[in-house]
């Protein structure tokens, strides 16, 4: 069986491909059995062995309020002191015994307070609206406390009320008058609650459950399971992102590599969709639409168009929107594939150094008879890359979310001669070092890994291993994701056959059933894998990451493995690579723009508030308006020199002549016509993840900043091409030249 490691799980609630077939009514189950048979796997086969007792009662129950009412806004505090008298100690007993009516009791409240809510909004809209006033709303709820109170509740929707209008006003995309649309925004809310039927109410109970133990495991349902095979087989049809709920909205999760939004340049991880328009027709708004339901205006046929009315990721006001149009397309395997480029660039003497990048979206495997293997792959191109004699190579993981383990440990094989890459352990306490058995090395130059934040679970395990063999050097954020743990994939049927119910209808549990750890003896958890050179960048931000999740599990150590290092620290000349690197970003404009806009999204972040006065509002949209400008003035102006790059992919690898996709003066050619071309050794986009948890740190890079304008990459490129100059002893001034 193969194992794959991903940044979180496939389906967490809210989270759907948007490139699906159409799915069938979902049959009918034994919820019953179905509850006592999740209860029962979480408590025995789970990585921790927790018993299903008042704690994961507890924990249970703040779960399941915060999937209704995750803005904290219908319930009040009164509500939720109900429930805690009533349910806080009592789920566990309830779901050993099959009892699953607290599920529909809590929920049944959650629809009497949206009824009760959307008929006082109706009303709302209807009032005259003060934008003079210096009231401010919270940018997101989710950590607030519940009202205490229906007064409490009652003042704090007319802020937002007023905050959704005032938002319609400052919009230069109005879909329709502010008031007409949020009424109809919370007519349609309340139709989705009349909507949700029993077993769906069991649903989201269940994976509230599992979430209890940990943020990678949860229940999947049969469209849940439909959905996982198809993101984890490649093969999607639709724009190519994943979407998950988030305060009302519909956000990009990841993107697919080579699918319509990521070849498209214009869809950001992070923007969130407000409106989906089918070709030329109007658009439909859909914000605090049910996400399965916006998934069904986004998907389509192949070849037709679609229309997506965003908030970008960088922008500084909700109000700002931009347009995105798309054609659906087939998303096919080999546009995920890993994929290499040659890149020719002075080095800090001015002579010419030859480069290779190998971008990898994901650690893919044989999935379904598609024959693939990330290892065999790379070692295709990397052949080719020798060949044409590069000096060094860069490996690009920044949008690398996991995959297959087996691929993992194969593909740093090929780096160093055998030795143990990984060692995972379970519930039993047992160590297994997971080996290399291979002795050859397919590439022993020269070797930098770029990480982020989204690098995680199989990415981890990677560049752990090569930083603890001291045989690369990491590039990135201050450390990856901190995903260490190993879920699997249980049909419940296989429980509940037993007892007269039909597997494939009972859907399936995720369930975490180890923990992996550096050969060094340190767990990825949490901590992930630390950088050695850290790069500013707007994702090195400590809200996005394992712990930031929910009942993450805790980080812990193993002894050591047995294992000869590459080499000493020292010769990898960190010290003096990390020295050279920060003159280089001092006095590099790109990494200005990032610190500053860095200083203002945690700003941002901080304050969590916005202010309600359309005058302050317009002046910070038009602050921001100049920022842009300006910086697009200061960009074009820059006499920048970009290196040559050949693009080599796997359908090229063996031509005799390279593709030229860049030159020396093609962007200043671009610019002189008013266009920068959109190309660039990081085109690798986001790697489409098998779990919706609050994880993927969003794209907040400024829409100033064209496709090729990419300072993290540059630097990158200036620290190998040091590293090539300082592994061959070349005769070079130290940090002071």
């Amino acid at each position: 069986m193969k194992t794959f490691l991903r940044c979180s799980a496939a389906s967490l609630p809210g989270l759907l491909m948007v490139a699906m077939a159409a799915q069938p009514a979902l049959a009918k189950t034994d919820s019953e059995q179905i509850g006592v048979s999740v209860g029962r796997l979480l408590e025995e086969g789970h990585y921790t062995h927790h018993p299903l007792n008042d704690e994961i009662s507890k924990k249970l129950l703040t779960g399941y309020l915060e999937l209704l009412d995750f803005s904290h806004l219908f319930f009040t505090q009164k509500d939720i002191d109900i429930f805690t008298k009533k349910y806080a100690t009592a789920l566990d007993d309830d779901i050993l015994l099959g009892n699953l009516k607290p599920a529909h009791e809590i929920f049944a409240v959650f629809q009497k307070r949206v009824e009760d809510r959307v008929a006082k909004i109706k009303e709302l809209v209807k009032q005259p609206v003060n934008f003079k006033t210096d009231e401010t709303i919270l940018l997101s709820r989710q950590k607030a406390p519940w009202p205490k109170d229906d007064a409490e509740a009652d003042d704090l929707w007319r802020k937002r009320i007023e905050g959704e209008l005032l938002q319609e006003n400052l919009s230069e995309h109005p879909i329709e008058p502010g008031p007409k649309l949020v009424e109809r925004r919370y007519d349609r809310m309340l139709r989705t609650v009349h909507e949700e039927d029993a077993e769906e109410q069991v649903k989201l109970f269940l994976d509230a459950l599992a979430q209890s133990y940990d943020p990678h495991s949860e229940y999947l349902s049969q469209a849940d399971l439909k959905n996982f095979s198809i993101n984890m087989g490649l093969s999607l049809v639709g724009i190519g992102a994943m979407l998950r709920s988030e305060d009302g909205y519909a956000k990009i999760e990841s993107l697919v590599p080579g699918g319509p939004a990521q070849t498209s340049g214009k869809v950001k991880v992070g923007d969130r969709i407000t409106a989906v328009a089918q070709g030329a027709k109007d658009f439909n708004d859909v914000r605090d639409m049910r996400l399965d339901k916006v998934v069904e205006q986004i998907r389509g046929k192949k070849g037709t168009k679609v229309r997506l009315l965003v908030i970008p990721a960088s922008a500084a006001d909700p109000s700002q929107r931009k347009t995105i149009e798309l054609v659906r397309d087939e998303i096919k395997l080999k546009d995920q594939e890993a994929r290499a480029d040659i890149i020719i660039k002075k080095d800090r003497n001015g002579d010419p150094v030859k480069l290779g990048w190998l971008t990898l979206p994901s650690f893919y495997a044989d999935m379904e008879g598609h024959k693939k293997s990330t290892t065999r792959d790379v070692l295709a191109l990397l052949k080719r890359l020798k060949k044409e004699k590069i000096g060094g190579l860069v490996i690009d993981l920044r949008r690398n979310g996991g995959g297959s383990l087996e691929e993992a440990i194969s593909l740093t094989g090929l780096f160093f001669k055998s030795g143990p890459v990984v060692q995972t352990k379970g519930s039993n306490d047992r160590v297994v070092i997971s080996t290399d058995p291979d002795s050859d090395i397919a590439y022993d130059g020269p070797l930098v890994v770029l990480t982020s934040r989204q690098s995680a679970s199989a990415s981890e395990i990677f560049a752990a291993a090569l930083q603890d063999y001291g045989r690369a050097v990491i590039v990135g954020d201050k450390s990856t994701f901190g995903k260490g743990t190993v879920q699997t994939i249980l049909e419940i049927g296989r429980f509940t056959s037993l007892l007269g119910s039909r597997s494939q209808e009972d859907g399936a549990l995720k369930l975490t059933i180890q923990k992996f750890y550096r050969v060094a003896g340190g767990s990825t958890q949490l901590h992930g894998v630390a950088s050695d050179i850290v790069l500013p960048t707007l994702t090195d931000l400590p809200e996005f990451g394992e712990g930031a999740l929910k009942n993450a599990l805790p980080y812990d150590e193993v002894p050591v493995a047995k294992f000869t290092k590459w080499s000493d620290a020292h010769q990898l000349f960190i010290d003096e690579l990390k020295a050279r690197s920060a003159v280089r970003v001092a006095a590099d404009p790109e990494f200005h723009y990032v610190m500053e806009d860095l200083e203002r999204l945690r700003k941002k972040l901080d304050d969590n508030r916005m202010t309600l006065n359309e005058d302050v509002r317009r002046k910070e949209l038009t602050e921001e308006k100049v920022r842009k400008e300006t910086r697009t003035k200061e960009r074009l102006a820059r006499n920048t020199q970009e290196p040559s790059i050949y693009r080599l992919t796997l359908e090229t690898v063996d031509d005799p002549k390279l593709q030229l996709i860049m030159y020396p003066g093609k962007i200043a050619e671009a610019k002189s016509q008013g266009d920068v071309p959109k190309v660039a050794p990081e085109a690798a986009p986001d790697s489409g993840s098998d779990d919706g948890s609050d994880d993927s740190a969003p794209d907040t890079s400024d829409d100033s900043k064209p496709a090729a304008v990419d300072p993290e990459r540059d630097e990158t490129l200036n620290i190998l091409s040091d590293l090539v100059q300082l592994t061959q002893g070349p005769k070079t001034a130290s940090t002071s030249h």
